[in-house]
């Protein structure tokens, strides 16, 4: 995967934009990595980011797997020269994250 986006380090992360480049990025990331749902969440979900802000962004995987997820963060950090929380939502994980991500998802 290449850059596909300037940094944008200086700026708050524009939500639009970020949505825009993961859904260009969903079939590689399928085809590589077997991600089956993507979406972002947190404060750039609900356009309060500032120019410190990560980009929070949940995910769903054909075969959850720890090293594909490391993967996946290299490669979108990569991509959006910015920090990533990348978190694999599943049935039962933190009810607080979860309703977090419940609350202020939106996925491509």
């Amino acid at each position: 995967m290449t850059e596909l986006i300037p940094s944008l380090s200086n700026n708050p992360p524009d939500r639009d934009r970020i949505l825009a480049t993961l859904r260009q990025l969903a079939p590689d990331l399928h085809q590589k990595y077997g991600v089956t749902r993507l979406g972002i969440f947190g404060s750039v979900a609900r356009n309060e980011a500032t120019p410190d802000s990560d980009i929070d962004i949940v995910l769903e995987l054909t075969v959850p797997d720890l090293f594909t997820m490391v993967d996946i963060k290299a490669d979108l950090e990569q991509i959006f020269q910015r920090s990533i929380d990348l978190i694999r939502y599943r049935p039962r994980m933190n009810p607080y994250l979860k309703r977090r991500i419940d609350r202020d998802a939106i996925y491509i």
